[in-house]
């Protein structure tokens, strides 16, 4: 067992207090101390307790009372009663508010100690899973717009960049099919020419007419590609702002 868990005993009977403080102590635990259940809630406000134990026939507030209060507030806190009181139905009542453990005086030192033990290992109810689920699924709404939103201005950039690189599209497929044309005419009068033993005597020729052949369209193609790419860098950093702005928001 982990030592310094913290308990909090609320009885107005010291001799009670007393007794427990002596065998929790001994076994690793914190005992504080409360008389009555006004008292016992003040200090689960101000102290974070791991387990209360509580008498039911208290001035003011009862113990079933602190129980029921203990519960609705915190719920993972297991409460365990020890009372020379209780009735039947004190103990339905206490189930009924999720008391882990209710104990009928007099309580050994074994018995105190195996009933705080005991309560500590109950599972935590599903309220307390509840509770600690709740903050990142209540944050997800947040994530969710935003997400949506910066992909809907994604698809909106993206559809100006196409309209704007379109006519060039047109104009790359215009200028790029002649010129892949020539070059497949090129290659096989080549080969043709390899395989008749000229190509020897024709390659000087052929390179200086290739070269003038293909002079009007690598400039047609320096112009075609140039505005391309400019306007892709355009695209490309009004979509990184939208994005960034987006994010901020």
């Amino acid at each position: 067992m982990s030592a310094l868990r913290n308990v909090l005993v609320v009885d107005d009977d010291p001799v009670v207090s007393k007794s427990f403080n002596r065998v929790l102590t001994a076994k690793g635990y914190t005992v504080i101390h409360a008389q009555n259940g006004a008292q016992a809630l003040e200090q689960l406000r101000q102290i974070d307790v791991d387990l209360v134990v509580t008498d039911i026939r208290m001035p003011g507030m009862d113990g079933l009372e602190l129980a029921e209060a203990v519960k609705a507030r915190k719920p993972w806190t297991p409460v365990v009663i020890v009372t020379g009181y209780g009735t039947e139905a004190d103990e339905a009542r206490a189930k009924a508010a999720g008391v882990s453990v209710f104990l009928h005086k007099p309580v050994s030192p074994e018995l105190m100690q195996g009933a705080a033990d005991e309560a500590m290992r109950a599972p935590a109810p599903v309220a307390r899973v509840a509770e600690v689920v709740a903050a990142p699924l209540a944050a997800t709404p947040e994530v969710a717009p935003a997400a949506g939103k910066a992909r809907a201005i994604g698809r909106k950039v993206w559809h100006v960049a196409l309209f704007f690189a379109a006519p060039f599209i047109g104009l790359l497929y215009a200028v790029m099919m002649p010129v892949v044309g020539l070059g497949t005419l090129a290659w096989l009068g080549g080969k043709a020419m390899l395989e008749n033993g000229t190509f020897k005597r024709m390659s000087g020729a052929m390179g200086f007419a290739a070269k003038g052949a293909a002079a009007p369209f690598v400039g047609l193609a320096f112009a075609v590609f140039f505005p391309i790419i400019g306007l892709g860098a355009l695209a490309w950093m009004g979509s990184k702002a939208l994005f960034t702005r987006a994010h901020a928001e």
